[in-house]
């Protein structure tokens, strides 16, 4: 890298030090600063905000930082980029040949828009014609915008396995539309090995990777997709069914073994919660697309939040005993929770007990 490269570490320090401070003004005149020096528009978009803006999940998942904080600093980060971008378009020469045009947005119920807007940004800055459609992009609301402009490209963004369904939807949308669908985010698991079971046309790992990949080959119009033959029998779309009650017994579960999680001003208990609240649709996000990672996965998360928290890990194994008995009868899902219920034992988060489970001492600080 250009600019970045000679004062990483100097930089980086200094601009995690306005994140922390939410100095939006000295943020900006920092990336400012550097792109007037001659760093590359890119360079600081993957190489400063990127990084900054994962080491600051990365403190929010070991409560190092509070959601507040975490917000603050993401709201940050996404004003410096909008910042870096117009400064960026301002200088880019006029009168060019028409470029190609990309429909980019987030998946369904997906929240998370600065790792998107980033790969949006620096597909914008390769050359292309890029349309950010932003936040918790539903399918008729993209397929209005498919009509609208005929893109050349649908891009999407998913970083939590969990949306892995809403993000089928959307690959359908684009190629239904003739668009062909770029696919991006760690939502998608490991090489993308579940965009590719959706039906996206490409994955790339990175904003860098998509736009080297574009570049070197685009991708031909969509041809019909083959079906997700497995929810046939309808598992997955019981397990949507039952979503209420699953979420019900869950919580009557979880409070009854850990009573001092709903007592008034417990450290952490509503951010516990809302993350087990997750579970139910993490089985069902695995049954779409029969794999039982999307659940391992989410546990791997899920043990090191809790025990950020100073919640029992056990916790995780009594919420799969819970799901299990309102889902038996659902083979595929029961060999889910099974693989789910192998892991928590291989990594050590073993059944709960009664100190597990007894008051504020086991539980947050």
């Amino acid at each position: 890298m250009t600019g970045v490269s000679a004062v990483a570490s100097e930089v980086r320090a200094a601009f995690d030090d306005r994140l922390a401070h939410a100095d939006e003004a000295g943020a900006t005149a920092l990336a400012l600063a550097l792109l007037r020096s001659g760093a590359a528009a890119e360079d600081i978009l993957l190489g400063l905000i990127a990084p900054a803006q994962a080491a600051v999940g990365a403190r929010w998942v070991t409560t190092e930082w509070s959601v507040a904080q975490e917000h603050a600093a993401t709201h940050v980060s996404e004003r410096v980029v909008a910042a870096v971008a117009a400064v960026a378009a301002a200088s880019r020469p006029r009168g060019s040949a028409p470029a190609r045009r990309v429909l980019f947005a987030c998946v369904g119920g997906e929240r998370h828009t600065l790792p998107a807007r980033i790969a949006a940004e620096v597909l914008r800055l390769r050359g292309l014609d890029v349309t950010f459609l932003g936040a918790n992009v539903l399918a008729p609301h993209l397929l209005s915008h498919l009509h609208l402009q005929g893109p050349d490209l649908v891009g999407l963004s998913c970083m939590i396995p969990s949306r892995l369904p809403a993000a089928h939807h959307l690959v359908e949308c684009g190629r239904r539309a003739g668009a062909p669908v770029l696919a991006g985010g760690s939502g998608f698991g490991p090489g993308g090995v579940w965009a590719h079971k959706l039906g996206a046309d490409l994955y790339a790992p990175d904003p860098a990777a998509a736009a080297d990949m574009l570049a070197l080959r685009w991708p031909r119009p969509p041809e019909e997709a083959a079906p997700l033959e497995h929810l046939a029998d309808e598992e997955y779309f019981r397990i949507v069914r039952q979503r209420a009650e699953l979420l019900r017994r869950l919580r009557a579960h979880v409070l009854e073994r850990y009573p001092w999680l709903s007592e008034p001003g417990a450290r952490h208990a509503e951010a516990v919660m809302e993350d087990l609240n997750r579970l139910p649709d993490v089985v069902a996000a695995a049954n779409y697309v029969d794999d039982p990672l999307v659940l391992t996965d989410y546990l791997s998360f899920a043990a090191q939040f809790l025990n950020a928290r100073g919640v029992p890990t056990a916790v995780l194994g009594s919420a799969l005993a819970t799901l299990s008995e309102p889902l038996r009868g659902l083979p595929r899902t029961a060999a889910h929770l099974e693989a789910g219920r192998r892991w928590l034992t291989a990594e050590g988060h073993g059944p709960d007990t009664p100190d597990h489970q007894a008051g504020p001492a086991a539980g947050p600080g």
